[in-house]
């Protein structure tokens, strides 16, 4: 009687959105966390909610990213309500900025295919010659020949995101446990039992939400989690007056003051290492959109690692073989947050998946592209 409904693997941004959710639907919600010695993706993100360049390939990825664009402030209002913490939610637009004529034109046709997709949602996207860009935003440099602009588009505190979930997720009486690194997950009658070398505890159902980890894990309940890393690096600067009152695809300043130069993608397994050709292309790029950053100095550099799966779109499973078992991998936690709270851990807690995530299941990979 003591044992959770839900035991959520997991305690990242993906993890702590689905047990916050799971427990406003009044389920009992235990999160495992193998915490801070994790590779947890969460410590490197941007922090963007960004549409305008998601689903190429998969439609039904734009409307779920849309989804839950639409549903971040009511979010962002809920966990202020319960917690007192504001995730300094921001939703002005968002810019991609082009350095060259043949850039800007290759963002506009794959605007294009990605607009002309069948069953594609709807949502605005404007392109803007240089004099409309410099007049929203003032201080580009001359490099700069144009952008693209949605509404849609927006950022968050990432740290305070963080912060506001796990309050949450103590006022609701969900029990967090740091430092706790599953090593078996097993399908017995009534439910699951999990195992670490901390013990071991049951649940009617498993949430796998643990990044990079999933790969192990799912075999264990009858999944398949293909996730592999890509490394992304990010650059912080000191602060300085407000003068980025939008957020970029790759630059934006935080409600603090700061700018993050972020966007890179690196293929090299599990490493980790910050280089500096890639930081000093990041910031070439960032000096050429706004000169005034080269005045300001760099704080802090640091490298984390993406959830990618071989398309590059979310995976969402309930397996067959051991219902009940439930898998969640994304690289884009942050802009999900907001669905994986209000869709898809209330459809978890009662037993399944939201019909918005079908086509979202591994047996994706099983047949021709």
């Amino acid at each position: 009687m003591d044992e959770p409904d839900i035991v959520v693997i997991g305690g990242g941004i993906v993890g702590s959105a689905i047990a916050w959710g799971a427990a406003r639907s009044e389920a009992r919600v235990c999160v495992l966390d193998e915490g801070d010695i994790a590779l947890r993706a969460s410590r490197g993100n941007f922090a963007l909610i960004w549409v305008q360049t998601k689903g190429l390939g998969m439609s039904d990825y734009s409307a779920w990213t849309k989804l839950s664009a639409d549903r971040w402030p009511s979010v962002a209002r809920d966990l202020q309500d319960e917690t007192g913490v504001d995730v300094a939610l921001r939703q002005p637009g968002g810019f991609m900025l082009s350095l060259s004529d043949e850039e800007m034109q290759r963002r506009i046709e794959r605007m294009h295919r990605l607009r002309q997709q069948p069953r594609m949602v709807d949502f605005p996207v404007e392109v803007l010659v240089r004099s409309e860009t410099k007049r929203r935003l003032p201080l580009i440099g001359p490099d700069v020949v144009g952008a693209l602009y949605s509404p849609l588009d927006c950022h968050v505190n990432s740290l305070r995101l963080f912060r506001a979930l796990h309050a949450a997720l103590k006022a609701r009486g969900v029990e967090y446990r740091p430092n706790q690194p599953v090593t078996s997950v097993k399908r017995e009658p009534g439910g699951f039992v999990i195992q670490g070398d901390w013990g071991t505890i049951g649940a009617g159902k498993v949430v796998l939400a643990a990044g990079l980890g999933n790969a192990r894990l799912a075999p264990m309940v009858g999944l398949a989690a293909p996730v592999t890393p890509s490394k992304g690096q990010i650059i912080a600067t000191e602060r300085t007056t407000p003068f980025l009152h939008y957020p970029l695809s790759a630059l934006r300043q935080t409600d603090e003051g700061s700018v993050l130069i972020g966007d890179s993608q690196e293929d090299l397994g599990f490493d980790t290492a910050v280089t500096n050709p890639i930081l000093s292309v990041m910031a070439s790029r960032a000096v050429r959109m706004f000169p005034l950053i080269s005045r300001l100095n760099v704080v802090r550099t640091w490298s984390a690692l993406r959830v990618m799966s071989p398309d590059g779109f979310p995976i969402y499973d309930h397996s067959v073989a051991c219902p009940g078992a439930f898998l969640a991998t994304c690289h884009s936690g942050i802009t999900l947050a907001a669905s994986h709270a209000t869709e898809l851990a209330p459809a978890i807690a009662q037993g399944g998946l939201p019909a918005e995530c079908r086509a979202f299941g591994a047996h994706r990979f099983n047949g021709p592209n």
